[in-house]
């Protein structure tokens, strides 16, 4: 903040425009994406990325961090919360609340035809990838764990070169699940590019409607960030996207009928026989 204050006077106009909404506005700087802020502030990317070089940081991410250290409340620099939560009681009441909020928030906001869109991909594909990195790849764990359960033909490599050897090796008749909270993470971005390449089809999973995931997804799940007091971060996206994976999963075996239910008791049976006797669960 103190190095933009005291270089104004030497900014261009468009450089200046920049750096007084920043003084003005350092909260509503810290969240947005390069593309967001810049059409919030109403300039072009370009302008804005040479804006953060020219105040002596090595790209975009680097000042976001630095200005939220900077200038976030300490509530939001744990967790993105207006709240501070002081006990166990607060702890709870702010996590549950805002989960609540975002899982009500993408229930009325989800496209539903992109999602049977995505659940049709997924049936009729020879076989599934589940991508992810960091927070994001457990959530494609995840879904690898429901959809094993279906019978149908999936894989979930966890780390990223095999990823991207499986990527390299896709056929047109396969489906690909992409999951990036960001959704213009390098990496993510570096699988979708190779799912494109070998023309298999694109299922993206992101809470950032502007990002480039999504202009490159055949088929878009978007767990977009709800509105305020909701989190920001991964930590409510991460609720709201397991439970687009739960609801994809239910959507699966209600079209695989039989046939599901049979890979289920499959599953089961095979599970069954490691327990110890008198344990009478069945997941």
């Amino acid at each position: 903040m103190y190095i933009i204050s005291s270089l104004l006077d030497e900014f261009s106009s468009k450089e200046r425009q920049i750096g007084e909404f920043i003084l003005s506005n350092p909260s509503a700087a810290v969240y947005p994406t390069l593309q967001e802020l810049a059409d919030t502030i109403g300039v072009s990317e370009s302008a804005l990325f040479r804006f953060v070089k020219k105040i002596g940081y090595d790209g975009y991410r680097s000042f976001r961090i630095a200005l939220a250290t900077e200038t976030v409340e300490p509530p939001r620099a744990v967790y993105d919360t207006e709240e501070d939560a002081t006990d166990a009681s607060s702890a709870i009441r702010t996590v549950f609340d805002t989960n609540i909020a975002a899982l009500e928030h993408i229930r009325n906001t989800l496209d539903r035809e992109s999602f049977e869109r995505a659940v049709k991909s997924i049936i009729t594909a020879s076989r599934v990838y589940l991508f992810g990195l960091g927070g994001s790849g457990l959530i494609a764990q995840d879904a690898y764990h429901k959809f094993l359960r279906t019978g149908i033909r999936c894989s979930a490599p966890g780390d990223f070169h095999l990823q991207l050897m499986q990527a390299s090796q896709l056929r047109p008749d396969e489906t690909v699940l992409i999951v990036s909270h960001s959704g213009s993470n390098k990496d993510a971005l570096a699988l979708a590019e190779g799912v494109k390449e070998r023309k298999a089809t694109l299922i993206g999973m992101t809470s950032n409607s502007n990002a480039p995931l999504c202009r490159m997804a055949d088929i878009l799940l978007l767990s977009e960030r709800c509105p305020p007091p909701c989190v920001r971060e991964a930590f409510s996206t991460r609720i709201t996207q397991l439970s687009i994976i739960d609801a994809l999963y239910l959507s699966l075996m209600n079209h695989l009928g039989d046939e599901g239910r049979e890979s289920i008791t499959r599953m089961r049976e095979a599970i069954s026989r490691r327990r110890l006797r008198g344990d009478t669960s069945i997941a």
